[in-house]
């Protein structure tokens, strides 16, 4: 956590991008319960609610590849102030138009603009702190997203105390209008320099490029799948969470807004825990701890009999979901090229997406068969299993490797050739990353001619950390 605080400290331009996300991140906490009761109150029944929060997660559920092929192909700082200016209009359109049609239509250009901001911010934020300090800085970006959501829904119900939702909503435009300023201000973002300088592609054809690069990576792939799955059993304990506090536990809506400050603190902790980041084989680690600790915490929350050990139960699994989720990102940033990371963060999104839709559709139907408590003790088991096929599926993967100080050079071209079909690690975007783990004939056959002739060839490969 002391390398997130410093950077605060330490870096005006980090300081000012991370405060302006969190006050945004806030008017989007407080907004959401506005949001929910416009949409009541202008359609009253209960599909109005799942048609706007539904609206809201299309966007990147359909394109999100493509909104990663933008934020790679033109300046990501651009693509940031562009999706900010688009949810001004959307959040105001939704304060100042009575009209639930419009509601649906200004929440799905919310969700374009969230969609094109999460990777574009996401790819841009090297440039923001600076590579030695993008741990730390990853860390940050996801306890100051998730403070608006901890903190927001308090804010809410102390402004609809005395003014209306769609005061609520009006002010959420503006903290969106105050982040497209700082954002257009600051230095940060500027467009990645291209692997390929052929024609111009189209948009989906850049998008289809990065679905390739993730399905050829086989770490990256797991870990994105796996974090994916996750969410998913993480989303039905968001629907879960209110009625287990009304009528498991019988601690009303005090009670559960108690549950989810605690699980909000536990997620920022979580994030902050990876500010220090590390080499793959610890990101890899801590990625399955991370998912460890949130099974095990749902799993506990399920079974707690009172608000007390409920409370520690749900600080448990959220600092379990903000490590496997700040470790999900460190995997990708140390694995892709600067110019496909939007790209990867563009999929990785729509995974995000499709997890929480399908999760709010089947939670209610789980609820009515199973039971709050027992469908929160089975996403936890589901999640256990998630991380157990994650374990079987990364072994071998991002493992402490033999370093080469050098190559014949009459074997440069065959280990060239060999990264390039994949024989020894990821290839992505022109640039190498290979896992030399002991135990190819191949390698050692490299490692004996290297012993036996003392030519090192000027060359050193080793695996590549910490984009």
């Amino acid at each position: 956590m002391r390398k997130g605080f410093e950077l605060l400290k330490e870096d005006r331009r980090s300081r000012a991008f991370f405060l302006t996300l969190m006050q945004s991140s806030l008017g989007t906490g407080a907004s959401y319960v506005a949001l929910v009761l416009l949409a009541f109150e202008r359609y009253e029944s209960p599909w109005a609610i799942s048609l706007v929060l539904g609206a809201d997660l299309l966007p990147a559920m359909l394109l999100g590849p493509v909104f990663g092929a933008i934020a790679d192909r033109w300046s990501r700082r651009w693509c940031a102030v562009a999706a900010d200016v688009l949810r001004v209009v959307a959040f105001i359109g939704i304060a100042v138009v009575d009209d639930f049609a419009a509601t649906v239509a200004f929440a799905t250009l919310a969700g374009i603009g969230t969609g094109l901001f999460v990777p574009s911010a996401l790819a841009g934020l090297a440039t923001v702190a600076g590579r030695e300090r993008l741990p730390a800085a990853t860390a940050l970006f996801g306890a100051a997203s998730d403070f608006g959501y901890t903190v927001g829904p308090a804010l809410a119900a102390g402004v609809l105390a005395f003014a209306s939702a769609e005061t609520l909503m009006l002010g959420n435009g503006i903290t969106f209008a105050v982040s497209a300023v700082v954002l257009w201000r600051l230095s940060w973002g500027q467009r990645p320099d291209a692997v390929e300088h052929g024609p111009v592609r189209s948009l989906l054809n850049d998008a289809r490029e990065g679905i390739r690069v993730v399905a050829s990576l086989r770490g990256t792939r797991t870990v994105l799948f796996a974090g994916g799955a996750l969410l998913f059993f993480g989303g039905l304990l968001n629907v879960a969470e209110l009625i287990l506090a009304k009528e498991e536990l019988g601690v009303g809506e005090t009670g559960f807004s108690m549950l989810v400050a605690v699980f909000g603190a536990g997620f920022i902790g979580g994030s902050l825990s990876g500010s220090r980041g590390g080499a793959l084989p610890l990101v890899k680690r801590r990625f399955l701890l991370g998912g460890l600790t949130w099974g095990v915490g749902t799993i506990g929350a399920g079974v707690a009999p009172n608000l007390a050990l409920a409370m520690v139960a749900f600080a448990i699994t959220g600092f379990g979901n903000g490590a496997a989720l700040v470790y999900e990102r460190l995997a990708v940033q140390s694995t892709v090229t600067d110019s496909l990371l939007g790209r990867v963060f563009g999929f990785r999104d729509a995974l995000t997406a499709w997890a929480f839709a399908l999760a709010f559709t089947s939670a209610g139907v789980l609820i009515s068969v199973l039971g709050s408590r027992v469908m929160l003790v089975a996403a936890g088991i589901g999640e256990l299993v998630v991380v157990g096929i994650a374990v079987v599926a990364l072994r071998g993967i991002w493992e402490p490797t033999r370093r080469l100080i050098g190559v014949l050079p009459a074997r440069r071209e065959a280990l060239a050739s060999d990264a390039d079909a994949g024989v020894s690690g990821d290839r992505v975007g022109g640039q190498h990353s290979l896992d030399l783990v002991t135990g190819r004939a191949r390698w050692l056959t490299l490692l004996d001619d290297l012993r036996e002739t003392g030519d090192h060839g000027g060359v050193e490969l080793t695996p590549r950390v910490g984009r």
